[in-house]
């Protein structure tokens, strides 16, 4: 049942398989340099989903589990086989029972929880994974110290509950935060200050706006690589984002502009989704998406109408369902060099660009013949 649960790592990664391999019209040969794309784009994915699973996976000595009490709470089922899970999912459960000290996975989704106080936790001193979607609780409901009191907590979901604002004080050890689908609104001051071990932060699908950001509402995330905020009611593009961040996923807002030299300040993005937003060709910067670690960039169901400037580092771009009525190869093409080893041929180190999607536009086919000149390394267009 654990390795179940652990399986969201395999299937993420058949997920972004599937993803970046969708092709419509091969255009060449290059599959072993594509091939080297997905595992860099797994590794990226893997450093945050595996960074502290690898923690999680590490089982406690045997001996130490001989000294501890294997009482389980009746309302749960502990396996045998593995002492240090507990699971009390779709049962009904009202409150949270008593966990055992020896407990580091606690599965509670899918109840009628609606609080969460100190006592039941008193002594889990070894929670490391704490599993709360589907339930009903609230910011009220949570008892002050409940949660900070768990030193060695890794893993926290409270995703499709009734929360109204990102729950503090949260333990220092966190590393993935996950919120989605609940009724966010508000991010205390300070909320984030402490969490410097948090690399993960989900916060898609809730009521956010762009009052709920301060200059410094991102303070202390130093190690943060992925920041989820899709599917809320953004205009502006969040400000201060930690400087690690890698993965930047603004899906679905109302997002119409993007200031000058905001990817200054984020000099690691690799992975950028500003899908369905509100994007114009006069909301972007003068550079456009000219900004060398940005690998994938998604600006579908958009209001553009001109490919904007990219850098010749990018490798996919999704350019689909908005009002392009033409490709300028002459202003698209990036025009900065990049440095080529002297025992490697010219074709291999042009522009990057493999993956171009484009239908959904005013554009007709043919593909125009300059832009596979410049994009020699195209292996799939869709128009």
């Amino acid at each position: 049942m654990f390795i179940d649960h652990f399986g969201a790592c395999s299937y993420l990664k058949v997920k972004i398989f599937k993803h970046l391999t969708i092709a419509s019209l091969t255009l060449g040969t290059k599959m072993a340099t594509t091939i080297c794309f997905i595992i860099w784009v797994l590794f990226i994915t893997d450093t945050v989903w595996t960074r502290s699973v690898r923690q999680v996976y590490e089982a406690s000595d045997p001996e130490d589990w001989m000294v501890h009490d294997f009482h389980c709470p009746r309302e749960c089922f502990c396996p045998p086989s593995f002492p240090t899970a507990l699971y009390c999912e779709n049962r009904g459960l009202k409150e949270i029972p008593a966990v055992p000290s020896r407990i580091w996975y606690l599965y509670l989704e899918n109840n009628l929880i609606e609080t969460i106080p100190e006592k039941p936790f008193e002594n889990a001193t070894q929670l490391r994974w704490i599993n709360l979607n589907k339930n009903k609780i609230t910011n009220y409901g949570i008892e002050k110290g409940a949660l900070s009191q768990l030193k060695k907590l890794l893993f926290l979901f409270l995703e499709d509950n009734e929360l109204e604002e990102v729950p503090s004080p949260l333990p220092r050890s966190l590393e993935q935060l996950q919120l989605a689908r609940n009724k966010v609104s508000r991010i205390p001051q300070g909320t984030f200050s402490n969490l410097e071990n948090l690399t993960l932060l989900d916060l898609q699908h809730n009521k956010l706006l762009d009052n709920a950001f301060q200059r410094d509402t991102f303070k202390g995330l130093k190690n943060l690589m992925q920041l989820n905020m899709a599917k809320n009611s953004l205009r502006n593009m969040p400000p201060r984002l930690p400087a690690n961040t890698m993965q930047l996923f603004l899906d679905n807002n109302s997002i119409e502009g993007i200031p000058e030299n905001y990817f200054n300040v984020i000099p690691k993005v690799a992975f950028l989704r500003l899908n369905h937003n509100k994007l114009s060709d006069a909301g972007l910067p003068s550079s456009g998406f000219n900004v060398s670690s940005i690998l994938d960039l998604q600006l579908s169901h958009n209001q553009l109408t001109k490919v904007p400037k990219i850098s010749a580092h990018l490798q996919h771009l999704h350019l689909d369902h908005n009002k392009i009525k033409n490709v300028n190869v002459s202003v698209i093409c990036p025009t900065t060099p990049i440095t080529l080893p002297a025992e490697h041929d010219s074709f291999s180190y042009g522009p990057h660009l493999r993956y171009l999607r484009l239908d959904g536009n005013e554009i007709k086919p043919p593909v125009p013949m300059d832009l596979m000149i410049c994009f020699r390394l195209l292996q799939a267009v869709i128009i």
